[in-house]
């Protein structure tokens, strides 16, 4: 009999085991948010991490990233677009590392969004590499920081697809897709 894998990010696996593995692990007693999202980026796998693994080039395809300050091979400092203008922050510690296969971290007590997860890569074959980012997150002000979030399209489950897709491009192709003009270049242009 053949072995069928799932390609699915363990949160939404059609195994029940592998869902509620994944749910303990990343979940705590706090109510936080828990999301998957995975992509395929016809890429080799070792070259889609080291990529990753390179925190401060992350701000060149997470559009809410301002930037990711590298303090030490497991400690980063990361500055992150806030609805409102704001920003976030954050220490972020790796928690554990697989060579060309997986990251995971979390942030530390102080955080201004406590977070954890981990980004996985697996072959796909002629495919490329299956991208798999889990995350969880604990919203500022609960329920009404989420909606908040997600009005200004802050918020990470929008974001993390969007990022995956942005990450695909790059890549794939070099260069991560934009419109004609930019809001930047439409302003310029109306001044």
């Amino acid at each position: 009999m053949a072995t069928v894998n799932d390609d699915a990010p363990p949160t939404t696996s059609k195994s029940r085991e592998m869902r509620d593995a994944a749910l303990q692990t990343f979940t705590e007693t706090r109510r936080d948010t828990l999301l998957g999202r995975t992509v395929t980026i016809n890429r080799p796998r070792a070259e889609l991490y080291a990529y990753w693994r390179d925190f401060a080039r992350l701000p060149t395809f997470m559009d809410n990233v301002e930037r990711v300050d590298v303090l030490s091979p497991t400690r980063s400092h990361w500055v992150v677009k806030a609805p409102g203008g704001r920003t976030v922050e954050w220490d972020a510690l790796v928690t554990e590392e697989k060579e060309g296969e997986m990251i995971a971290w979390a942030s530390t007590e102080d955080a201004d969004v406590p977070n954890s997860g981990r980004i996985e890569f697996r072959d796909a074959g002629d495919r490329g590499t299956i991208v798999t980012a889990t995350i969880v997150y604990d919203p500022p002000a609960g329920v009404v920081g989420r909606l908040i979030a997600k009005m200004f399209q802050r918020e990470p489950a929008i974001q993390a697809r969007r990022d995956l897709r942005r990450f695909k491009q790059l890549m794939e192709t070099g260069e991560v897709a934009t419109s004609s003009r930019t809001r930047a270049q439409m302003h310029e242009e109306a001044a």
